[in-house]
């Protein structure tokens, strides 16, 4: 192999990875900058993962939409995450749902990047539970483009049986903390 064909392969595991971990959409300016290569390339190396994807016994594609692209699983699984689904809303909220719900109640709105450096993992498939249960929403960060913040639902407010967030215990004291706020 020459270097150019180990660089790509490089730039294809390390794209991979950054949407595996993102898990929402994301401009393709944002992973060039993250992967510190121009646009071009990242497109290059997105199609590149795209037709690894399809032409492999792969569960997952990408989703372009504008300048934006999304990690997701192929249709044709859709039957295998409808049981799974269907069984996760069976049970109780787990203690890495009510961690997250947490969060995002003392401190939302909050991006899943904060989300998951207070929970030290990856909140993606803990927020997707949460918006599809409809304890929380997803609001577009105007600070962030391309980002979102999430905060808990009308509906979350009336399951905790408060009329507004701030009357959860101790609400001020945690919503003041200077750590959030600066960040």
């Amino acid at each position: 192999m020459d270097n150019n064909t180990i660089n790509q392969q490089n730039s294809i595991a390390s794209l991979e990875a950054i949407l595996f971990a993102y898990g929402e959409p994301i401009t393709i300016n944002k992973i060039a900058k993250l992967l510190n290569v121009e646009i071009d390339e990242t497109k290059i190396s997105l199609e590149n993962l795209q037709k690894e994807l399809e032409s492999e016994n792969r569960g997952l594609r990408l989703i372009f939409s504008d300048n934006k692209v999304q990690m997701a699983t192929k249709p044709e699984f859709s039957h295998l995450l409808e049981e799974f689904i269907k069984e996760e809303f069976k049970e109780s909220l787990t203690p890495a749902t009510l961690e997250t719900i947490s969060l995002i109640a003392y401190f939302g709105p909050i991006s899943r990047a904060k989300i998951d450096y207070f929970r030290g993992v990856n909140s993606s498939f803990t927020l997707r539970s949460l918006l599809m249960r409809g304890l929380i929403e997803r609001l577009e960060d105007k600070k962030e483009h391309g980002g979102y913040l999430y905060q808990l639902t009308f509906d979350s407010l009336k399951y905790l049986g408060i009329s507004k967030i701030e009357d959860l215990p101790e609400f001020e004291k945690y919503k003041n903390l200077s750590v959030i706020n600066n960040n």
